[in-house]
């Protein structure tokens, strides 16, 4: 072929399209009852999760969270390791105790945790804000996002995301992020916890887009996913509109201990039906 003939049969061939990226559908240690306690990475692997969130811990061992060990963290890393599953995140749980919007205490554990979450070789902490440390009201809104500003400098050093996880609608968690101004204080999407408070996570994801939210939850309990009032194929639809390609960790309840791994992998089977 001449020079000519090569190049518009390069012209006229069709244009090759990469596959889009899969969302990595991950699960939360303590719906595996294994709150931080390593041994939750190899069973997450053996269900055939693609990631696995583990928790900094909620009761205190000598005044310090069960995760700041390094016996723990390195036990933590070589499971990862020998099991080919990612720690695809961390939570600082010990906040459903100290809450972000008013107790010192939690200032502190937040920092241990953007620490942690470094030392076991993840990104995504994610920050609760439920119960009486809810932030329901503006002046909590903003309490919060006054401590976040604090905090934002040495998440964004650490190279760690602060993702926050609360019950307030897309627009106040945007405020927030605005008013703190930092690139690693994002939203930790939760579809059971929106609709529980009357929002449609359809909207909300759309609404958000991909740039404000570092990770999500999925979760209908106490029902199995597809089986209760949350209807999720729009919601893995706008999941992929919004080219959002990180993890989705199941934050799932299993019926009982005895059928756990049989509920898990349930679960995890209708997500991935549904791309």
């Amino acid at each position: 072929m001449t020079r000519r003939e090569l190049l518009a049969a390069a012209l006229s061939a069709p244009l090759l399209r990469s596959a889009p990226a899969k969302l990595k559908i991950g699960i939360t240690d303590w719906n595996l009852r294994l709150a931080a306690n390593p041994e939750a990475i190899p069973l997450a692997a053996k269900l055939g999760f693609d990631g696995v969130q583990v928790s900094c811990g909620r009761k205190l061992v000598d005044d310090k969270m069960p995760l700041d060990n390094p016996d723990v963290i390195a036990r933590c890393i070589a499971l990862s390791k020998e099991y080919k599953i990612p720690i695809d995140g961390t939570c600082a749980d010990r906040l459903h105790e100290n809450g972000l919007k008013s107790d010192p205490l939690a200032v502190r554990w937040v920092r241990d945790s953007i620490r942690l979450t470094k030392a076991v070789g993840t990104q995504v902490l994610l920050l609760p804000f439920f119960g009486k440390w809810a932030i329901e009201d503006r002046k909590e809104q903003d309490d919060t996002a006054g401590v976040l500003r604090s905090l934002a400098p040495e998440a964004e050093k650490a190279g760690v995301i602060l993702g926050l996880e609360n019950t307030i609608s897309a627009e106040d968690n945007a405020r927030i992020l605005d008013t703190v101004g930092s690139k690693n204080v994002l939203v930790y999407y939760d579809v059971g916890n929106s609709t529980g408070k009357g929002f449609d996570p359809v909207k909300e994801l759309r609404w958000l887009g991909k740039d404000r939210i570092c990770q999500i939850h999925l979760k209908d309990n106490p029902n199995y996913l597809g089986e209760g009032r949350i209807q999720f194929a729009p919601i893995m639809q706008a999941i992929r509109e919004i080219g959002f390609t990180g993890y989705a960790n199941l934050e799932t309840d299993a019926k009982s201990a005895a059928t756990l791994e049989a509920d898990m992998r349930r679960n995890l089977s209708f997500i991935r039906a549904l791309g």
